[in-house]
């Protein structure tokens, strides 16, 4: 990923330059600075984890939430950082009666 000198502004690639959309500064890439950048591609996807065998007294700390499913008053509760790192952790929640998995996120 590369930022506009001029603006601050995330740049794209266009050819062999890149390209700020906010003010149209130019630069030329250089494939020595953008071997070491990090992308997306090629990683892998995290692994879904089943909780099916887990003990309830393993699934960790409990709140209190209404399930969408069967109106049960409490769940088993997780917090992920599933957005980019300058936005809020999400909570996923559990149900403790029927299992059903739901998410919060703050909007």
């Amino acid at each position: 990923m590369e930022f506009c000198d001029e603006c601050g502004s995330m740049m794209k690639t266009e050819d062999g330059t890149w390209v700020c959309g906010s003010c149209g500064y130019e630069k030329a890439r250089d494939s020595g600075s953008e071997s070491a950048m990090v992308t997306t591609q090629g990683q892998e996807e995290s692994e879904i984890v089943d909780t099916s065998e887990v003990d309830a007294e393993d699934m960790g700390p409990t709140t209190t939430a209404q399930c969408p499913q069967c109106d049960n008053d409490q769940a088993f509760w997780e917090m992920k950082q599933i957005r980019s790192a300058d936005e809020s952790e999400t909570r996923f929640l559990t149900c403790t009666e029927c299992e059903h998995k739901w998410r919060e996120d703050d909007h």
